[in-house]
């Protein structure tokens, strides 16, 4: 792979793909500190722009115009929808909207929909066959099942949580493809289509945002005009992907990746990707988890909304904890879902104090139950990459009967070795797993050697549902076949990044510089990063690096505002890019909350950078011209 620059990448145009030219983005360019804030605001210079955006935030096009076709077909007037890839999702979402509506004191009635997509149907016209009639029974081309959620047009607020927290919703390449097969011309539904559910169908909306709808692509965001099929081919072709009809095989490759048996991954080639050609060896991850422990969800927030369900389908209910600041739809999972959950925001060893306390007190009140469910935190953290005491909290998980779900995807399993700890772990492949910034994915992997272990693993194998379209998984498996080699470009990159700006940093002995503080594994609780940070890999005799990401604070706003503006990166959400991508975090996550999140020490000036794998002396004159530009703005 060649290595890339960053010279005028912060000149995509504001709302473009990043990167630019690709179809299914899940990061878009917000270059500017007012971008971003504008886009919070829903700025009509800002949302007129955008054209993408990361997909459990911003619907993507492709399935907002499937969804009006929908909307037209079956939907009452003033109703919307949104679309799932199964009943069991569906179904979710309508007793999501069902209950918080209802403790909102104004229940809202949504209904579902089965529409089977026939192959057959484009080619006849318009006319929407029966499928016992069309021809699809075999599996060169099979039907499309999918799952429409209809409510009322006012109750979208309630629709867009969910599709935002659980990360259920059906994917852009999945809605391409449903496009695909469809009639031209809207027909009429017809009963050999359709199925309906009987039953019913908060807060105020997550964010501005969720009230604007997606505009459509303009021509100029389809380079060269490529058909659907062309687009693929020339990925399949050229990018080296599986053959479309190999997803089996590809989920096969994923889930060994994952679990650490694969041999000599590195070098994986269409045919060594197969069923039948992987070579597996003993699994790296501290213990012995096989291909059969790990399991694939369409996102990484998917997989911890399952994490969750899963918990509570297999131990009695209790409150959950989330361990310091996490990622903000996990906390928002936690307090909407269930009983509800103890917030210890510092992820500090005084927190595990408090969780002490806590769960004394859970005991008096109720000494025949559990005192809690679950305790999810993120290793390290996501923004200020801070490392919870596993150990300390492994054994009082241990004494309570509580499950430990670890979040490794900053550290990621090539630095860091968590499983051990953990019951379950879970990842957003999405990121540098997969580091294109083309597709979506998550992991769930469960501990074998945990003392829930029988109860999970048999739940899960009785009810998972796998939900990951096939084309994303294709694309997910090619993308990820020089995951390690990667990870350790970056890894070095970051600590070189991170070394600069320290050293100009109050935190690490300037007297006049205008960095506040670096956060960043190796400055932030270091003791508790290093007991699980991976000495002398087997696979490569290296250690594990400290990741990717970093936060970087000013000593003033103006100081952090031209810092961003200057950097010539990409700008725009997500992280774990195989290029530089920094955002003004809490901007982006937490903008109607920026007092309750700077209470936790996420400043609402913070800015959060995912180091790609760029030239090294490269990256680092971008940063000092980002630096001088700070400086001045301070000095004037």
């Amino acid at each position: 792979m060649a290595v890339t620059t960053i010279t005028n990448a912060s000149e995509a145009p504001l709302g473009s793909p990043v990167p630019p030219f690709t179809p299914h983005a899940i990061s878009v360019s917000l270059p500017t500190w007012r971008d971003n804030v504008g886009y919070e605001e829903g700025d009509k210079r800002v949302m007129n722009a955008m054209v993408c955006g990361y997909p459990r935030f911003f619907i993507n096009p492709v399935i907002t115009k499937l969804a009006q076709i929908c909307e037209q077909k079956f939907g009452a007037k003033g109703e919307s929808c949104m679309l799932f890839p199964t009943k069991r999702v569906a179904e979710q979402c309508r007793s999501f909207i069902d209950r918080r509506s209802s403790q909102d004191g104004n229940p809202v009635p949504a209904r579902l929909i089965q529409l089977l997509i026939c192959p057959e149907d484009k080619a006849n016209k318009g006319v929407l066959v029966n499928s016992d009639d069309c021809g699809c029974g075999d599996k060169s081309s099979p039907l499309v099942d999918l799952h429409i959620v209809l409510f009322p047009s006012d109750a979208f607020s309630y629709a867009k949580q969910f599709w935002q927290h659980a990360g259920g919703g059906i994917s852009s390449r999945l809605a391409e493809h449903c496009l695909s097969l469809l009639p031209e011309s809207s027909p009429p539904s017809t009963p050999a289509l359709t199925q309906r559910y009987s039953g019913k169908a908060s807060n105020k909306h997550y964010s501005t945002k969720e009230r604007f709808s997606s505009p459509p692509l303009q021509p100029a965001d389809a380079p060269e005009n490529l058909s659907s099929d062309q687009s693929f081919y020339l990925e399949e072709r050229y990018g080296r992907n599986l053959p479309q009809a190999a997803a089996s095989s590809a989920k096969k490759a994923l889930r060994r990746r994952i679990a650490g048996v694969l041999v000599r991954d590195e070098h994986s080639d269409e045919l060594s990707a197969g069923d039948h050609n992987l070579e597996i060896g003993p699994s790296r991850r501290g213990v012995g988890v096989s291909e059969d422990d790990v399991y694939l969800y369409p996102c990484g927030m998917n997989a911890i909304f399952n994490a969750h369900q899963l918990a509570m389908s297999v131990l009695p209910l209790a409150k959950s904890v989330c361990f310091g600041f996490p990622y903000t739809d996990t906390l928002k999972i936690l307090q909407k879902w269930g009983p509800g959950c103890h917030f210890l925001g510092h992820g500090l060893d005084s927190d595990i104090d408090e969780l002490e306390k806590i769960i004394q007190e859970e005991i008096r009140r109720d000494a025949s139950r559990p005192p809690l469910l679950a305790l999810f935190t993120e290793f390290p953290s996501n923004p200020l990459l801070r490392s919870a005491d596993l150990p300390r909290l492994r054994g009082l998980a241990d004494k309570y009967g509580f499950l430990l779900v670890v979040d490794e995807t900053i550290g990621n399993f090539t630095n860091v070795e968590v499983l051990p700890f953990a019951d379950i772990v879970v990842s957003s492949l999405t990121k540098v797993f997969s580091g294109a910034s083309n597709v979506m994915g998550g992991s769930l992997v469960l501990n074998p050697q945990g003392k829930h272990y029988s109860a999970l693993k048999a739940y899960l194998d009785n009810n998972y549902e796998d939900n990951y379209f096939d084309q994303d998984a294709i694309f997910m498996e090619r993308n990820s076949r020089d995951f390690r080699r990667r990870v350790r470009i970056i890894d070095a990159n970051a600590e070189a990044v991170c070394e600069f700006l320290r050293s100009h940093s109050a935190a690490g002995g300037s007297s006049n510089g205008v960095v506040k503080n670096v956060y960043y594994p190796k400055y932030s609780t270091p003791e508790h990063y290093e007991r699980c940070r991976i000495k002398g890999d087997p696979s490569s005799g290296e250690n594990g690096g400290f990741g990717g990401l970093f936060s970087v604070t000013f000593t003033s706003p103006a100081a952090s505002h031209a810092f961003y503006d200057a950097l010539s990166c990409h700008k725009g959400p997500s992280l774990g890019t195989n290029f530089t991508l920094a955002s003004p975090y809490a901007i982006l996550a937490h903008f109607t909350e920026l007092d309750w999140a700077a209470q936790y020490g996420v400043e609402a000036d913070l800015v959060r950078i995912s180091v790609g794998i760029e030239d090294t002396e490269t990256l680092l004159a971008s940063f000092q011209i980002a630096l001088k530009a700070a400086e001045v703005a301070v000095a004037h």
